[in-house]
């Protein structure tokens, strides 16, 4: 392919160190010169900033880059390099039983398509399916939950010595194929039924491997602070570095709280602990409805959940963590349901309920907000998604302050209205909190999406704009860059955005998606 000249281009380039203007030429997929432009085809790049592809550190795209590869929600807003794998629940490594579990599980994160080829079982093989062509790099972390399905099943209990054992095998060979971490959902199951004890011991296999260590953890609402705190000492126990996943402060209970947290990662850095985390910008947060749940009420899975939910006593017992105590799956916080909206069904018939509350829907119905839902999640088989109204602004500008802070959409891509952070997240940094804000100065905010970023996932040759660095880069217009996506219309690429170049290959060209699949797997090299 004829190589590419950004002539005269305003380069950040991923360091946060001030801008310049430079020509940037790209050849055989690498930029092989950053200062004057040597033979190629020239884009005018004047007015205009060339920086590093933005690297999503918290990404669920697990089937939807597979079963749609042009991927343009991540790679139009800029996105050259996601990380995949998260909150404990992903689709390796597997056996038959495990992967049908959770097909029904995660379908509210990412459908379930109907004739869609399950052709993988490890890590290893679906790293090897997403190099078959997808239109953005991937990285893959093991999930916790998954590997605790495989070796000890749904039960709520502590593992044996012979399946913690199986765990750590598992984890040691998915970062053997090429994985570069582990990361948990300790507020799904069965993932949270783990002890810290066992995620010590899994921790050590990550570290050993190379890899770390990202924790959706047990609590973002009463308990949050104490459970930072655990996954603090998981890491310092264990020697695993730690990046916590979408670290927020969230409910009423933490509104204003986010210094406390600072101050604690604060303390645990400067005891020589290796901790990064990531944020999107966006005060609500996205999950499957049947999140919501205690723990107890979905132990054995799927046929099993149903069962308890079929039945009016066990309902009322559910209804009880819920709306009076606070149940775990609801972050110990009581559910206020006018907070919670469902935002994708699976069932024709329930399409009127989505961009509504759970309020809004019972109050029109004539009907408790927690006899709607039971009846949804059972006519939906745990197949639905909501978002939860739940965030604070300050906490989210407190945090992506921080010097470790690095942004992940935490998108889902699936659903009639999903949140708009699977399409807008990047350029929402830019046009909010750069050029409209002032929060983060340009330099350092594309170096928390791109550099800082990069150093955590321990790439030598990616996320800075540097002779000899693979071509990962978007092409920006500072002034227009901008979100577009939204609640009611979610589907929306971004404006201001170009130019887009995964491993040298225009995937985004004068503003349109090329078609081109030059994204491939990014892999662990060990320790």
């Amino acid at each position: 392919m004829t190589g590419l000249i950004f002539r005269g281009a305003t380069v950040v380039d991923g360091t946060g160190a001030p801008a310049r203007r430079a020509d940037v030429s790209v050849h055989g997929g690498r930029i092989s010169a950053v200062g004057d432009g040597s033979d190629g085809r020239v884009v005018d790049a004047d007015g205009l900033v060339l920086a590093p592809g933005f690297i999503d550190m918290h990404s669920h795209s697990d089937l939807q880059v597979l079963a749609n590869p042009d991927h343009t929600a991540k790679v139009s807003q800029g996105v050259t390099l996601e990380v995949l794998g998260q909150d404990g629940l992903s689709y390796a490594p597997v056996d038959d039983e495990t992967l049908a579990g959770l097909r029904t599980q995660l379908a509210g994160w990412n459908d379930d398509p109907p004739g869609f080829d399950w052709d993988w079982r490890s890590v290893g093989e679906y790293l090897d399916r997403l190099d078959r062509g997808i239109a953005v790099n991937a990285a893959y972390l093991v999930p916790q939950g998954t590997v605790r399905m495989l070796a000890v099943g749904w039960e709520s209990r502590q593992a044996t010595e012979s399946e913690l054992d199986r765990m750590r095998s598992l984890v040691a060979q998915g970062l053997a194929e090429g994985a570069v971490g582990m990361s948990s959902g300790l507020t799904y199951t069965p993932g949270m039924y783990a002890s810290t004890e066992e995620l010590v011991a899994l921790c050590e296999v990550v570290g050993a491997g190379g890899g770390y260590y990202s924790p959706h953890h047990r609590s973002y609402g009463a308990g949050a602070l104490e459970a930072y705190a655990e996954m603090v000492d998981v890491s310092r126990r264990s020697g695993c570095p730690l990046h916590l996943a979408h670290a927020t402060m969230n409910f009423p209970v933490n509104e204003g709280r986010a210094g406390e947290l600072l101050s604690l990662l604060d303390n645990a850095i400067a005891d020589g602990c290796d901790i990064s985390l990531d944020t999107y910008p966006y005060l609500p947060g996205a999950t499957y409805l049947s999140a919501l749940l205690p723990s107890w009420s979905t132990e054995g899975g799927l046929d099993a959940t149903l069962t308890r939910l079929s039945d009016p006593d066990t309902r009322e017992r559910i209804r009880a963590d819920i709306e009076e105590t606070g149940s775990d799956g609801c972050h110990g916080v009581p559910v206020d349901w006018a907070a919670i909206e469902i935002n994708g069904v699976r069932r024709a018939e329930n399409t009127h309920l989505v961009g509504r509350s759970v309020a809004e829907s019972a109050r029109e119905a004539g009907r408790p907000p927690a006899g709607l839902y039971f009846d949804v999640l059972v006519a939906e088989r745990l197949g639905t998604s909501c978002l939860m109204h739940v965030g604070h602004e300050d906490n989210v500008r407190a945090i992506m302050r921080h010097p470790t802070h690095t942004g992940g959409s935490d998108g889902l891509l699936v659903g009639e209205r999903p949140h708009p952070r699977a399409w807008g997240t990047f350029p929402r940094y830019l046009a909010r909190y750069v050029r409209e804000l002032g929060v983060l100065g340009l330099e350092e905010c594309v170096a928390h999406l791109t550099g800082r970023a990069a150093r955590r996932l321990r790439l030598t040759d990616r996320g800075l704009v540097r002779e000899g660095y693979a071509a990962d880069l978007v092409l920006f217009d500072p002034d227009t860059v901008a979100d577009t996506a939204t609640f009611d219309e979610p589907r929306q690429s971004a404006t201001g955005i170009p130019y887009v170049l995964v491993n040298g290959v225009p995937v985004i060209e004068d503003g349109r998606h090329t078609g081109a699949l030059a994204g491939r797997s990014i892999r662990n090299e060990g320790a």
